[in-house]
């Protein structure tokens, strides 16, 4: 290096660059800076990382430059940390630690035995749809981990776009060009109501004969929402909101203490307390289907977990 450096003096300093042109430029320098700061020798230190000497030298002195500090002091063919640069190197150290760190992280998630999906679900799957499934898929993928999220459609579908989430089980289907979906089975809907309601000991029923009872419901939002307004629209009426709520089961608990009638999925269990009557018109029924971002390329825990719930075509749910 020249014994005259850069940093002292202003006429050779180069105006800052943009943050993001900054940050691009200072990350791969790092590394560098952090090796000829351990062997205190730029020779050693290109020998170390596999760069001619020159390469270097000309990759600190921009990075002093830059920085407009003298982050070494020149001796001879020796340099050591001046007070900045072991500062700087502190920073360096931690700043390469956590990439370091990153990368390991996303090397153990992209794992095809021991990776990690990151798996959304409607509430309403969440009590015995989902663990069945993560059930059947770890028999043959034992060591596969998974980060769930449970949430109503939209706000899945927000994470989905946003990186958040590899794939999730939601109903309606997306209709997204960012995103991908797949139909994987269906579900009756079910009108509920109170066990002592007159229409409690009846197996089936048109939706229009509860225009005039009060809903207990999804907030807006739910895709189970959106379907009760389009079904009530076309049973000719619109549904008078008595409660809203963001579980099914609470739902489910407000009829039975006799707050009105809801439109649902049916429940894993029988729940004490209501009738769940079959409605017959108009056709009642959800589409279930698993959704992801277009165009992302899925790591081999996705693909195989993706590969197995589009193997469940019309054996999703019960």
């Amino acid at each position: 290096m020249s014994p005259t450096h850069p940093a002292n003096s202003a006429r050779q300093r180069s105006p800052d660059p943009p943050a993001s042109g900054w940050t691009a430029s200072l990350t791969p320098r790092l590394a560098q800076f952090a090796a000829v700061a351990r062997h205190e020798h730029v020779t050693r230190a290109a020998h170390e990382l596999g760069v001619p000497q020159s390469t270097l030298s000309r990759a600190i002195t921009r990075l002093e430059t830059d920085l407009g500090v003298a982050l070494f002091a020149r001796h001879g063919r020796t340099v050591s940390l001046t007070p900045a640069g072991r500062t700087f190197l502190a920073s360096a150290e931690r700043a390469l630690a956590a990439v370091e760190h990153a990368a390991e992280a996303v090397r153990e998630d992209a794992d095809p035995t021991t990776g990690k999906v990151a798996f959304g679900f409607l509430h309403t799957l969440g009590w015995g749809t989902v663990p069945e499934l993560i059930r059947a898929f770890r028999a043959e993928h034992p060591r596969v981990r998974f980060a769930l999220v449970q949430n109503y459609g939209e706000a899945m579908l927000d994470r989905l776009r946003a990186g958040e989430l590899d794939l999730c089980l939601t109903s309606p289907l997306p209709d997204d060009p960012d995103l991908d979906s797949r139909r994987l089975d269906e579900q009756r809907l079910r009108l509920v109501v109170p066990d002592d309601h007159p229409l409690s000991a009846r197996k089936r029923v048109r939706l229009a004969e509860a225009a005039d009872e009060p809903f207990v419901t999804l907030e807006p939002g739910y895709g189970m929402r959106r379907m009760l307004d389009t079904l009530c629209a076309e049973a000719g009426f619109r549904p008078r909101i008595a409660f809203e709520g963001e579980e099914s089961e609470t739902i489910r608990g407000l009829v039975a203490a006799g707050l009105g009638v809801a439109l649902l999925p049916p429940p894993p269990v029988p729940r004490p307390g209501v009738a769940e009557l079959t409605v017959t018109a108009p056709r009642a029924i959800r589409e279930i289907g698993v959704a992801w971002r277009t165009g992302r390329p899925d790591t081999p825990p996705v693909a195989a977990f993706k590969r197995f719930l589009l193997g469940r075509r019309g054996r999703l749910v019960g």
